[in-house]
């Protein structure tokens, strides 16, 4: 919604309405991007991500969906989805957020990562769903919000791929379903700008962060990517109020070193206690076809060593057990989880309904 040129002061950036922005080239409609700034070479500088791309004209920026364009950036992804879903909330993964609810879930195609263990591949890289032949069709942010509604969602889910990279079709959707009534969720990455999380946040209820790695070395050659950029939005989202969820795919021999892992419980456990750690387990695929899924103990282990730093909400991800939620206090059991499901929370206005300790979350509209 902002984009301001370099001669503009950055306390004085005007807000651009985009909607009718709209430049048609060889029969491909694109729209004007978001949070940029133009510079005087006719290059341009994108703020979406902490990538910040210096884009020069007719080339695109690393997520390879935004594009500069005689000095104008625009985005290749507005109004394209490439997948869509009526999922639990629970598969976010979202545990304290309107549990046993629908999310309606979308996707555009495209990523600001490279993971070589990238779960969603076939739509995440470009060139690889080019290679595939997958190909994304027309939906607006208006058809989205009917659809959530007519199946009975209360929440839009921004995910499978970045929702970063396809910001600008995500804020346009995201503030109709709020005057409709939904939520707005993103699951993501993190790599986001805090101008980025500025911008979404009236309008985004609730996060689900992956942090893959406590360690930069391990960002810079899995991921193409760094670590601090996601720590600074984790921690700055629990500034701004949103909800927020945290999940580690333990990889064998990659990140599930006790060390490892004791600094990504410290470093939540800092923020704040409550956060809900969700530790799944990795499934051969991708580049990493050649690794063994992980050992159940491991992802008890990784369970035990955020319980002993303090994490109250510690759950295990990809598979059938650990994923109820009981009071801290007393050890009530008030969200029951069959898989990638839940039933209704025993809690009265927050709190435990046994012992009436209050249990950080959002439990209902």
């Amino acid at each position: 919604m902002l984009y301001w040129t370099k001669k503009q002061n950055q306390t004085e950036r005007t807000e651009e309405v985009q909607k009718n922005e709209i430049m048609m080239d060889n029969g491909t409609t694109k729209k004007q991007a978001m949070l940029y700034e133009k510079l005087e070479d006719g290059k341009v500088h994108c703020y979406l991500c902490s990538h910040h791309c210096l884009i020069a004209p007719s080339k695109k920026g690393f997520c390879n969906v935004r594009e500069n364009v005689d000095g104008t950036l625009f985005t290749h992804s507005y109004g394209q989805v490439i997948s869509q879903a009526v999922d639990p909330i629970e598969k976010k993964p979202l545990f304290h957020f309107l549990p046993g609810s629908r999310a309606f879930s979308i996707a555009a195609i495209g990523c600001n990562f490279r993971c070589e263990f990238c779960q969603n591949w076939q739509i995440s890289q470009v060139d690889e769903a080019e290679k595939l032949g997958f190909e994304a069709y027309d939906m607006s942010p208006e058809d989205i919000v009917k659809q959530a509604r007519a199946q009975n969602c209360k929440t839009i889910a921004y995910t499978y791929t970045e929702p970063t990279i396809f910001f600008e079709y995500a804020y346009d959707t995201a503030v109709l379903a709020r005057q409709e009534g939904l939520y707005n969720c993103f699951v993501t990455n993190g790599y986001m700008t805090k101008e980025a999380l500025d911008t979404i946040r009236p309008f985004l209820d609730a996060a689900n962060v992956d942090l893959k790695s406590f360690n930069d070395e391990f960002y810079k050659r899995r991921c193409k990517a760094r670590l601090q950029p996601v720590l600074d939005s984790i921690a700055y989202m629990k500034e701004l109020g949103i909800w927020l969820e945290v999940t580690t795919l333990i990889i064998p021999g990659q990140n599930d070193s006790e060390q490892e892992l004791s600094e990504i419980a410290r470093f939540l456990a800092r923020i704040d206690v409550n956060i809900p750690w969700h530790i799944s387990r990795f499934f051969p695929t991708y580049h990493f076809t050649d690794m063994p899924p992980t050992a159940l103990d491991s992802l008890r282990k990784a369970k035990g060593i955020g319980e002993r730093h303090g994490l109250r909400f510690v759950y295990l991800g990809n598979v059938p057990e650990a994923s109820d939620t009981v009071c801290y206090n007393c050890k009530e059991l008030f969200v029951s989880r069959p898989y990638a499901s839940a039933g209704q929370p025993k809690i009265r206005d927050g709190k435990c309904s046994k012992c009436g300790e209050q249990i950080d979350g959002v439990w209902s509209d």
